[in-house]
C-alpha cells in the first residue's frame, strides 16, 4: 500500500513537495523529493522531533534525506539537525560560524520559550556543522529532474535567512520565519529590520504571483499575503521603498 503525504500528517504542495507543521511552535518543515535524494527544509526544535521527520520524510522519498537546508539559526528549526547524520547541510553565509560560537545562547533561546533544560543541551551538544553556505544563490540538483534554487535574501527576520525556490506546477517558495501567517512576524534582537522589506520583495521576485509561499509558521500563503505582510513590516519599521 502506498503511503501519502497524509497519511503521516503532511500537505502536498506538488509533485515531490510537501511540507509538515510541528506542534508546540507550529514550526514548519518542508520536502523535497529528489531521484535517490530528498532535500529536508529545517529540522524541527530537538532531537527526538528531528528524529520523527527523518522517519516520516525517509517513508516518503523512499530513501534517505540526502541534503538539509536551514532557513535562520532558531532553535525551533535547527536542533533536530543532528538527527539526520550524514546530509549535507545547507545555511546561510555567516550561519556556520554563529551556530559555532552561540550554542550558549541557542540553547538559553530554546529553555525560554519552553524546551525542557536537557533536550535543549542534548540537541545543542550534538549540533551539526553547516557545509556549505550560501552567498547570493546556489542551485542544487537532486537528480531526475529535479533542481531547487536555494537563495540568501536576508537579511531580515535574522541576519541568516536562506529561502528555497522549488520549480514545478505551482512553484513553491519556504520563506522561513521572513513570512508568518499564525501571527504577527517576530523581529527578535537578531532582526535588522530595515532590510527585511526587501527581503520579502526578493521572495517575490523568486516566486511570482502564482507560486505557493510557505512561512515559517501557519498556513501556506499566496503572493498578495507576502506583499502585504512587506507592507505592513515598512510600516512597522518605518521603512520606506
Amino acid at each position: 500500500m502506498t503511503v501519502t503525504w497524509e497519511d503521516l500528517g503532511w500537505e502536498r504542495l506538488a509533485a515531490g513537495v510537501g511540507r509538515c507543521r510541528l506542534p508546540v511552535w507550529d514550526c514548519t518543515a518542508g520536502l523535497v523529493v529528489g531521484a535517490d535524494t530528498a532535500l529536508l527544509v529545517d529540522a524541527g526544535s530537538s532531537l527526538g522531533e528531528g528524529a520523527r521527520l527523518r522517519v516520516a520524510a525517509q517513508e516518503l522519498a523512499g530513501h534517505r534525506v540526502t541534503h538539509l537546508a536551514l532557513s535562520h539559526p532558531h532553535f525551533d528549526h535547527v536542533l533536530g539537525a543532528p538527527a539526520f547524520a550524514g546530509a549535507e547541510v545547507f545555511g546561510a553565509v555567516g550561519t556556520a560560524a554563529l551556530l559555532a560560537s552561540g550554542r550558549e545562547a541557542l540553547r538559553a533561546d530554546a529553555v525560554a520559550h519552553g524546551l525542557d533544560v536537557r533536550l535543549a543541551e542534548e540537541a545543542v551538544d550534538a549540533l551539526v556543522a553547516v557545509r556549505h553556505e550560501v552567498c547570493g544563490e546556489w542551485t542544487l540538483d537532486l537528480g531526475g529532474g529535479r533542481q531547487v534554487l536555494l537563495a540568501n535574501v536576508g537579511p531580515g527576520h535574522t541576519g541568516h535567512d536562506l529561502a528555497v525556490l522549488v520549480p514545478g506546477d505551482p512553484e513553491t517558495v519556504f520563506c522561513g520565519d521572513l513570512v508568518e501567517e499564525s501571527g504577527e512576524p517576530q523581529a527578535g534582537p537578531d532582526a535588522v529590520p530595515s532590510h527585511w522589506p526587501a527581503a520579502l520583495d526578493r521572495l517575490l521576485d523568486l516566486g511570482g504571483e502564482d507560486a505557493l509561499y510557505v512561512p515559517g509558521h501557519g498556513a501556506v500563503v499566496d503572493a498578495a499575503f507576502v506583499r502585504a505582510q512587506r507592507d505592513a513590516l515598512a510600516a512597522r519599521f518605518g521603512v520606506s521603498r
